[in-house]
C-alpha cells in the first residue's frame, strides 16, 4: 500500500468532512417521511461532489459506501470516506459496507461473488419485504432506484400474465404478484440470483406454482416461448449493460443489441401489451424507432425516486412500450 504524503493526506481529510457534511444533511431531510412510507433502503449521496467519487445508501441502520474506481484510486481512500459517512450517522464499524464499483464491461458481472462471510436479512419497502446482502456480492440484491418503477408494474399488473426478463432476485415480480397479476414467469440465468428470488417470493407471499422461476439464458427462453405460443400482457425488461454467456460464449452488449432484444420480447407479446424497457447504462443512446410496436413513451422521470432525483445524468432511463 502506498504511503500517502501530507498535501493527499489533507485533501483526503477535507473531502471526509465533506462528505460527512452532506450524508448527514441529506440523511435529516430523508429519514422520516421514508420511515413513514415504510422504506428502510434508500441513497444519500451520489458523486454528488465531482472530486468525491463515492455512493452511500441507507439501508435500515446499515451503511454500504462504494468508489466508482478510477485509475488513479488509491486504497486508503475508501476506508476513509467510509469511516466518515458513518461517524456522521452514528453507523457502528460493524454496520459499515465498502464496496468498489468498476465501469465499463466490468459492471456487467452483477452476480460475481465476492466472499461467503455476510449474512442475509430482510428490508422493507412499502408492504414489501426482501432479503439483501450488503458483504458477498456487487450489488445487494435489490435496485432502490427502481422503486417507483415497481409500484408502477403493481398498478399495472392486475389480471395480466407477467414476464420479468433478468428477474435478478424478483423484485419486480412480488409487485405484480401482489398487484393481482394472473401469473407470471420470472427469467434468470443465475441460479443464485433464482434462489433469492425464491426467498423474496415466500417473504411475500407469492406462490410458485402461479409464478415460475426460470433459469435460462434470455434469448433462449424468448425463442422457445415463441415456438410454444405463450404470450404476455406485461413486461419488465431490465438487462445488464454487458454480459456474456459462458457456454455459447456469446456477448450481450445493451448500446449493440437492445433492438434485437426488444424484437425477440415483442414477438412473445399480446397485441397492446405493455413492456417496460430499462437500462442504467450511463451513455445509452437508444434506437426504438424502427420496432414493429404502436406507441414508444419515455417514463423516465415517472420511475425516478426522489433520493436518486439531481444526478447530473439519471440512474436509470426508463421506456413504455406498446405492442
Amino acid at each position: 500500500m502506498q504511503t500517502l504524503d501530507s498535501a493527499t493526506r489533507e485533501r483526503f481529510a477535507n473531502q471526509a468532512r465533506m462528505l460527512a457534511n452532506r450524508v448527514r444533511k441529506r440523511f435529516r431531510h430523508l429519514r422520516r417521511r421514508f420511515s413513514k412510507e415504510r422504506i428502510d433502503v434508500f441513497r444519500l449521496y451520489d458523486n454528488d461532489i465531482p472530486e468525491i467519487r463515492a455512493v452511500v445508501d441507507w439501508y435500515a441502520g446499515h451503511l454500504v459506501v462504494g468508489e466508482y474506481a478510477r485509475r488513479q484510486s488509491v486504497p486508503q481512500w475508501l476506508p476513509l470516506m467510509g469511516a466518515a459517512a458513518a461517524e456522521a450517522l452514528q453507523v457502528p464499524p460493524d454496520k459499515l459496507h465498502l464496496k468498489t464499483r468498476f465501469a465499463g464491461a466490468r459492471d456487467g458481472r452483477r452476480y460475481r461473488r465476492l466472499g461467503r462471510n455476510g449474512s442475509g436479512w430482510t428490508v422493507r419497502e412499502r408492504d414489501f419485504l426482501f432479503r439483501v446482502n450488503l458483504d458477498d456480492f456487487v450489488d445487494t440484491g435489490l435496485f432502490a432506484d427502481h422503486r417507483e418503477t415497481r409500484r408502477l408494474v403493481g398498478e399495472a399488473a392486475a389480471g395480466k400474465a407477467f414476464l420479468n426478463l433478468y428477474a435478478y432476485t424478483g423484485t419486480f415480480t412480488c409487485y405484480a404478484a401482489r398487484g393481482g397479476a394472473a401469473g407470471s414467469v420470472s427469467v434468470d440465468r443465475s441460479e443464485t440470483a433464482l434462489d433469492w428470488a425464491r426467498d423474496n417470493f415466500a417473504l411475500n407471499g407469492v406462490a410458485e406454482d402461479a409464478h415460475r422461476l426460470v433459469q435460462a439464458d434470455a434469448f433462449a427462453f424468448l425463442k422457445a416461448e415463441k415456438t410454444r405460443g405463450r404470450r404476455f400482457d406485461l413486461a419488465v425488461v431490465d438487462p445488464p449493460s454487458y454480459s456474456t454467456t459462458r457456454r455459447r460464449n456469446q456477448a450481450f452488449d445493451i448500446l449493440e443489441d437492445h433492438p434485437r432484444l426488444l424484437r425477440s420480447v415483442i414477438r412473445v407479446m399480446q397485441p397492446g401489451g405493455v413492456i417496460l424497457f430499462s437500462t442504467n447504462h450511463q451513455g445509452f443512446v437508444p434506437r426504438l424507432q424502427g420496432l414493429p410496436v404502436a406507441t414508444v413513451e419515455e417514463i423516465t422521470a415517472a420511475t425516478i425516486p426522489e433520493d436518486y432525483a439531481g444526478r447530473r445524468r439519471p440512474i436509470h432511463r426508463c421506456w413504455r412500450i406498446t405492442v
